[in-house]
């Protein structure tokens, strides 16, 4: 199993929605780097749904429920399915991920303006930790 970050800015879709919907496609990527980085995305992977812009904080965990497809009618551009697993009880700030200095390599915090970032798995158990998740 691989671990994410996925960005999405709240006001145009947040976790709430994620949550309301049950599951939803990952889509409109338009970086070929984070574009390359859905396509290595397997059933079962997770994912941190972080609020980018306003709140700058991990809030949630998803699973990655389908691999990718298409997004449009060319492959030039790729989308995956994904549902909530469980909301963070203490959402992790981007100020507290630049921080600790277990995250110093988080690629998040090295390649900013990308809105899909692999998470190595000891980055992925700190977050969690920080985040209070149960599961």
């Amino acid at each position: 199993m691989a671990y994410w970050l996925l960005r999405s800015e709240p006001d145009v879709y947040g976790w709430d929605d994620l949550v309301r919907e049950g599951e939803t496609e990952w889509d409109g990527v338009r970086n070929y780097t984070a574009r390359n980085f859905l396509k290595e995305m397997e059933p079962g992977d997770q994912a941190i749904f972080y609020h980018s812009n306003k709140e700058k904080a991990a809030v949630g965990v998803m699973e990655i429920i389908r691999a990718w497809q298409p997004d449009g009618d060319k492959e030039q551009w790729a989308k995956v399915r994904v549902r909530p697993v469980e909301r963070l009880a203490n959402p992790v700030p981007l100020a507290t991920m630049k921080s600790d200095p277990r995250l110093a390599r988080l690629e998040v915090l090295r390649q900013s303006r990308l809105s899909v970032t692999p998470v190595r798995d000891e980055e992925w158990d700190v977050l969690m930790e920080l985040g209070g998740a149960v599961g």
